[in-house]
């Protein structure tokens, strides 16, 4: 039986009068690749958030690899194994490609392992390979997410957080990095996955959660929610 990476208990968070989170519950097992759909606004960009220490619960607990992280700092998390690639990607633009890989292992002092985990990262996304001295910012939208999730990678992430990876990019280049996340969660990476293409992101997870109004209404195999009827006209577009 797999061990429970994170568990949150009855999660809430606001913004000055606003509820954003209303009281969820959620479990990751070591190895799992969850996703968490919903529509706009439902409160799952602000879960990831609080997740990662950027924005404080009013409410609940969030526990770590066995361990409460309400004492740590937002700069703790990724020492911890907790690493978010963050909606609009949020890379360095100004930093060459390899530059903005080798922020991702700021908190590594194995510099051996950090330069075979570069490879990695290049062998998972030859194109980035074949631009390592280009300017991030110079990069097209799909290569620029493809460094957001290298960077993570490098800092070799107990639970990595995805954050819409296929917002804004070509349908083609959308199932390249679905290609990729699936390759990652193949090597044991365990994921939590929030993303607006449903379908998509039930067809790559394990497990589901689905988010309304800043509550989770379903939980389920990500088989279960695709064969859903009201899923299917909720999300699916069926």
């Amino acid at each position: 039986m797999s061990q429970t990476l994170l568990q949150v208990k009855d999660l809430k968070v606001a913004y000055g009068g606003i509820h954003a989170v209303k009281g969820i519950n959620l479990e990751i097992k070591q190895g799992e690749l969850v996703a968490l759909i919903g529509a706009n606004g439902a409160g799952k960009t602000t879960t990831l958030k609080t997740l990662i220490g950027m924005v404080k619960p009013s409410d609940g607990e969030i526990m770590f690899n066995g361990k409460s992280t309400a004492k740590l700092h937002a700069y703790d998390y990724v020492r911890h194994g907790l690493v978010l690639v963050p909606e609009g990607r949020g890379i360095f633009s100004r930093l060459t490609v390899e530059e903005n890989l080798q922020m991702g292992a700021y908190v590594r002092d194995d510099k051996a392992e950090v330069a075979a985990d570069l490879e990695r990262v290049y062998g998972l996304f030859p194109r980035l390979k074949e631009r390592y001295k280009q300017l991030a910012g110079t990069l097209s939208g799909g290569e620029q997410q493809m460094v957001a999730i290298g960077r993570a990678m490098m800092s070799r992430p107990k639970l990595l957080l995805l954050d819409e990876p296929s917002m804004g990019l070509a349908p083609i280049i959308v199932q390249k990095i679905f290609e990729i996340i699936r390759m990652i969660a193949a090597e044991g990476v365990t994921m939590l996955l929030v993303e607006q293409n449903a379908k998509l992101a039930l067809q790559t997870a394990n497990r589901g959660y689905v988010m309304e109004s800043g509550h989770v209404t379903l939980a389920d195999s990500a088989a279960n929610l695709l064969a859903n009827e009201a899923i299917q006209k909720a999300y699916l577009g069926e």
